[in-house]
């Protein structure tokens, strides 16, 4: 909006800096509407300035949105936006749907003075506000449900979550004016949700559903029955079926209490979905994850798309970009909106988390050193020199200018090659000769740095497009026990996020471990339980 206004401002001074020189009088600028919306900047009905600050101290469980309130208003010269010669425009009541329903949002927040906005726009009931108020008030509505939506917690707050991924900003004029332009934004607006956002708004209301049909009912654990078998039959295999029909993992439900084939597909299906490893068994513990109540999935959605607000939908428009999620231990390469290449990685543990980022791939490093960190060097290294006066040599370690460094070789810990992408965290991608790691279902167990699955071939992607580096050469590289840095023609983005749902393209919905318990805490700052701003 400012800019199309500025814009025009421009070329009205050009207008008349032609019409002096050449004494030529010019028509007046007038304003595009199509492009601006059909909010009404021509329309000469206006309230006075004076109205704004009256109307939050009558109304001060609102004030948090004065400023932008006076500065939407400022810029449309104190013109009434939701009237026209009909009254309250068709916009304002899509707008008030949309702000009832806001819970299908995963916003547990009401709009304050909802009881009277009902006078408004219920044909049933009498508003009590002044016009101006009534004008106000829907601005101070919309300013709600763009900020709760689009926007979602402070970014003091997200920072406290330890969420330092670059949090989008969103103009609230751009998209009041877009929305008058077309009010379908209001379901869907791709400018400033991800689709991944819309995604799990459709798993929530299928989860929300089956909650109000009574859930699924606890499956029975019978304590010496460690484990069910193909073939094995037990009231707890016709309830695990019922289990399974709910959330769509079997298609129908043949009643049988014997564990067939049928069975283990839909369970296999089940444990892909919740982060786990195929099996050819029911276990104890897999039945516990069956009896995790809706609700604690339901919350689990709902803190997800909370995250997506934070995230600019312009991140997933770069030509090239890497993005590592912790809690399912997967990191894919987009290359041109498609996926080139998907790794399982291995994450930090609790006491050494990988950090929530965006950085810069600029270089490759073959056959690395790795600087022991101060902290390992504290814990680990010197308390094993002093047990053992050999231990450094045992582990092909040097003293270098007062650090320890491990040499290029068979059992680095970081393996043949890593990544680098420069940030004070001190985070990168890596090889790593622990490679049985990689096939386990929680791969929490790093100091901090993300371990790459399929190093290799992640290099071979980053290189694609350097005709100066061959499958050959990178193969050499990565075993000739030297240290080789290559710094890339063009920087790679990487993300690091922290997301324990997701829907894929295919529409099927994952649950992944809250591996750093995140979760219950964001889960209480939405229902205004925990504020951090105060800490």
């Amino acid at each position: 909006m400012k800019k199309l206004l500025r814009i025009l401002m421009v070329v009205a001074v050009c207008f008349v800096a032609v019409a002096c020189n050449q004494k030529i009088k010019l028509p007046e600028p007038v304003l595009n509407t199509d492009l601006q919306g059909t909010i009404n900047r021509l329309n000469k009905t206006s309230f006075d300035s004076t109205e704004v600050d009256s109307f939050y101290l009558k109304y001060p469980e609102l004030n948090e949105y004065s400023g932008n309130v006076k500065k939407i208003y400022h810029e449309q010269l104190y013109h009434h936006i939701w009237f026209d010669e009909n009254g309250v425009v068709e916009f304002a009541n899509s707008l008030f749907s949309k702000v009832k329903g806001i819970a299908s949002e995963g916003v547990y927040q009401r709009f304050p003075y909802m009881v009277e906005m009902d006078g408004i726009f219920e044909s049933d009931m009498e508003n009590t506000f002044s016009q101006a108020e009534t004008e106000i008030m829907i601005t101070n509505m919309f300013l709600f449900y763009a900020e709760k939506v689009y926007r979602g917690v402070d970014d003091k707050t997200a920072a406290a979550l330890e969420w330092l991924l670059p949090k989008k900003q969103v103009s609230y004029e751009n998209e009041l004016d877009s929305m008058f332009i077309n009010a379908d934004l209001l379901t869907r607006n791709d400018s400033v949700l991800f689709s991944q956002y819309y995604k799990l708004r459709d798993v929530l209301k299928h989860y929300r559903d089956i909650q109000k049909s009574g859930g699924w009912d606890t499956i029975a654990i019978v304590p010496k029955i460690k484990v069910y078998k193909l073939g094995d039959s037990a009231i707890s295999i016709a309830q695990i079926r019922d289990r399974l029909i709910k959330t769509g993992d079997i298609a129908q439900n043949n009643g049988s209490n014997v564990f067939d084939e049928e069975l283990l597909v839909g369970v296999n299906k089940f444990q892909v979905r919740n982060g786990k490893k195929e099996t050819k068994t029911i276990t104890l513990q897999l039945i516990k994850l069956m009896n995790v109540p809706v609700s604690e999935h339901i919350k689990k959605i709902v803190v997800n798309m909370e995250r997506w607000r934070w995230i600019a939908p312009e991140m997933a428009n770069a030509s090239e970009y890497i993005f590592v999620n912790i809690p399912s231990y997967t990191l894919v390469f987009n290359r041109d909106g498609q996926r080139v290449y998907e790794s399982p990685v291995v994450v930090g543990k609790s006491m050494s988390k990988t950090v929530v980022f965006s950085g810069n791939m600029s270089f490759v490093v073959f056959s690395p050193y790795w600087n022991v960190p101060p902290s390992i060097l504290k814990n680990e290294i010197l308390p094993g020199i002093k047990k053992d006066k050999n231990y450094l040599a045992k582990h092909n370690m040097e003293w270098n200018n007062g650090q320890v460094r491990q040499k290029p070789g068979k059992g680095n810990s970081l393996g043949k090659v890593k990544f680098i992408f420069p940030n004070s965290n001190n985070i990168y991608l890596h090889d790593s000769p622990a490679k049985s790691h990689f096939g386990k279902d929680s791969r929490a167990m790093s100091h901090g740095c993300v371990r790459v699955g399929k190093p290799r071939d992640l290099a071979i992607e980053v290189l694609k497009n350097d005709p100066d580096w061959t499958l050959g050469k990178i193969d050499a590289a990565m075993n000739s026990g030297t240290e080789k840095w290559v710094q890339l023609k063009k920087k790679i983005p990487v993300h690091i996020g922290y997301f324990t749902a997701w829907v894929n393209d295919s529409g099927e919905f994952y649950f992944y471990e809250d591996v750093y318990e995140l979760d219950d805490r964001l889960y209480d700052i939405l229902l205004g339980i925990e504020d951090l701003t105060e800490e």
